[in-house]
């Protein structure tokens, strides 16, 4: 079973930049699917990003394609969230997920390991 730790949250101001960062520990980190998701509040969870296990193929939210970026290095165990041009309407509490089974998961009901989440502030 994986365990997912985010990091790299915070407050920043429009238009700036964050690299979010998810760690993975107690499992083979190449068998996994991984995705990016958020929530902001009184809404429900949603799909931002996703990638496939060895990198190869990616897909992204119509809300940030073009602004963000996922990728992930297999032998750090990491998985990345590369956002550009930050908004307000980013503002949100960013969650890593996993999934061994899914390719290009979108659903939260996908994914079967999530980390505690990380909040993303954006000021206008």
């Amino acid at each position: 079973q994986v365990q997912l730790v985010e990091s790299g949250g915070g407050l920043v101001q429009t238009g700036d930049s964050l690299t979010l960062s998810c760690e993975a520990s107690g499992g083979t980190f190449s068998n996994y699917n991984m995705g990016w998701f958020r929530q902001a509040p009184g809404k429900e969870r949603e799909f931002v990003a996703d990638i496939t296990k060895d990198g190869g193929i990616t897909y992204y939210d119509a809300g940030v394609k073009g602004r963000f970026t996922i990728f992930r290095d297999n032998a750090k165990n990491k998985l990345y969230l590369q956002m550009n041009d930050l908004q307000p309407w980013d503002t949100a509490v960013y969650y890593c997920a996993a999934t061994p089974d899914v390719v290009v998961a979108t659903s939260p009901g996908q994914f079967d390991y999530w980390g505690q989440g990380i909040q993303v502030t954006v000021s206008s």
